[in-house]
């Protein structure tokens, strides 16, 4: 079993330059690329099999394009269910293709009562108040009196029977997934004109910031763009892309709807609410 991230030594010393074609990159997100080209060729060359923790949709981008970049194909990604943000990825020894009942993943769902409200937040914060590391949990969908958690199975049995509240909310957890809740993201619409489709003119109109403060931002946290992250104001952001900088919601470019008699382009965004 793979340790978490966190947990995990780097596996040997890489020249620095070795992940530079993705740009900016965390040290953390370096220790993740190494360990997964390491697991993918010892798993292939080794014979045995061995997953990650979850990872979120940027760290997934990047494992795809370092694996394919080093001509490995022996993996595959699930988190739970069909549609899964957060995802662990599998390496499998050659021959072999992974079954998604053999993931180390395990769904709870959680009841209470209808007239309790309440949000993923919720969920989170009371998993981690317990001390469960993020990368041991995956997706939380929230329904009307249920909610499905996908957890790590090293923490299942932990998650089952100890988490007797969310909040202040009575809870009752089984194992399963209650297929009846929606996994459908909430979307609203925000419709504007833009000077240009650089990253800093589309965050503006979908912060309703400045163009200033939507370039500092950017050139601050970072905008993360397909899941890859620029601190370019300038970077182009193109109609079907998802975008999100920490703190301002995830949108994505709905459509390009025209251009004004000043030239500016009309543009239809979507908000993950």
């Amino acid at each position: 079993m793979l340790r978490s991230l966190k947990r995990t030594a780097i596996i040997s010393d890489m020249p620095q330059e070795r992940f530079s074609y993705l740009g900016n990159i965390s040290d953390e997100d370096k220790i993740l690329l190494k360990n997964v080209v390491s697991w993918a060729k010892a798993a292939w060359e080794k014979n045995y099999t061995k997953y990650s923790f979850f990872l979120d949709e940027r760290q997934q981008k990047l494992c795809e394009v370092v694996l394919r970049s080093e001509k490995l194909d022996n993996y595959s990604f699930w988190g739970g269910y069909d549609s899964a943000d957060r995802k662990v990825i599998g390496f499998f020894p050659q021959g072999k293709v992974l079954q998604e009942d053999v993931y180390p993943i395990k769904p709870i769902c959680f009841t209470y009562r209808t007239a309790d409200k309440l949000s993923h937040r919720d969920f989170l914060g009371s998993l981690m108040s317990m001390r469960i590391e993020r990368d041991c949990v995956g997706d939380i969908i929230v329904g009307e009196g249920k909610t499905n958690v996908l957890v790590y199975e090293t923490v299942a049995q932990r998650v089952l029977y100890e988490v007797k509240k969310i909040g202040r909310v009575g809870v009752e957890a089984s194992i399963g997934f209650d297929s009846s809740i929606s996994c459908e993201c909430k979307l609203s619409e925000i419709s504007g004109t833009v000077s240009s489709l650089r990253a800093d003119c589309v965050f503006s109109l979908a912060t309703r910031l400045s163009r200033d403060k939507a370039a500092l931002c950017i050139k601050t946290h970072g905008i993360c763009i397909d899941h890859l992250i620029s601190y370019k104001p300038d970077e182009k952001i193109l109609q079907g892309q998802a975008f999100s900088v920490k703190g301002y919601g995830k949108y994505i470019f709905k459509s390009i709807n025209g251009v004004s008699k000043k030239d500016r382009i009309h543009i239809t965004l979507c908000k993950f609410i």
